[in-house]
């Protein structure tokens, strides 16, 4: 199967290309900085684009079988638009190219709930802080790319992540159209789900999440690795 890859140069977009490689399929990588990827391979092609650019959106999904999106950008209290304004472009570019599937990655917190295992801390005070605070823009801008999903004519599914971590293995994660108690998500597991839904799934036109509970870290854990990211 080919497979264009939005994304592809962030933490989960690489997961993501690697896994689909190794699982056979054709994957075209769209980057904003090709020279940066970090690896090559024969089934593999890395697309300079800007998923702004109408032209160069249609020029990487163009034979493409699915479009799987892993778009993300930092937290930031300014007003952001690459979501939706990217997957305006996407899902017109695919419904120009008759490219049905696309399979997109948001988060559970646009749709805030209790995650039983989160704890007094993080589902009293830290999901609301920052859902109120630095995620503010970022969360309201994944719900306009999910409305532009549902409002169009592709079988799409959104996958809601929740705290990402890296995990280095796929393991047997949690995936449901209902709300989750986890409140972590391996970037592995994160893309085989995102994988699993190029080809048949029973998630056409709906919105999942996906949690992994084997090897999450403490929410403490998670604090101290994202500190140590900034410093």
């Amino acid at each position: 199967m080919r497979l264009t890859v939005f994304g592809a140069n962030g933490g989960t977009g690489r997961v993501l290309v690697r896994q689909a490689l190794d699982a056979g399929h054709e994957v075209v990588a769209v980057t904003r900085r090709p020279d940066d990827f970090p690896f090559s391979h024969q089934r593999l092609v890395i697309a300079g684009a800007d998923v702004l650019d109408g032209s160069a959106v249609r020029r990487a999904v163009d034979g493409a079988q699915a479009v799987l999106s892993t778009l993300g950008v930092p937290f930031t209290r300014k007003p952001i638009t690459v979501y939706s304004q990217g997957m305006s472009v996407i899902t017109a570019a695919m419904s120009h190219l008759g490219v049905k599937r696309i399979a997109a990655v948001s988060s559970s917190a646009v749709q805030p709930h209790r995650h039983a295992d989160g704890g007094f801390m993080l589902n009293n005070v830290m999901q609301p802080l920052v859902s109120k605070t630095i995620g503010k823009t970022t969360y309201a801008d994944l719900r306009a790319m999910e409305d532009i999903l549902r409002g169009s004519d592709l079988d799409w599914t959104v996958i809601r992540a929740s705290g990402l971590f890296d995990a280095g293995h796929v393991s047997s994660y949690q995936v449901s159209d209902d709300p989750l108690d986890g409140a972590f998500t391996s970037r592995d597991d994160l893309a085989a789900c995102l994988l699993a839904q190029a080809g048949d799934s029973p998630y056409i036109r709906k919105v999942i999440e996906v949690t992994t509970s084997e090897g999450a870290p403490t929410l403490l854990q998670m604090m101290r690795r994202e500190a140590l990211k900034k410093n």
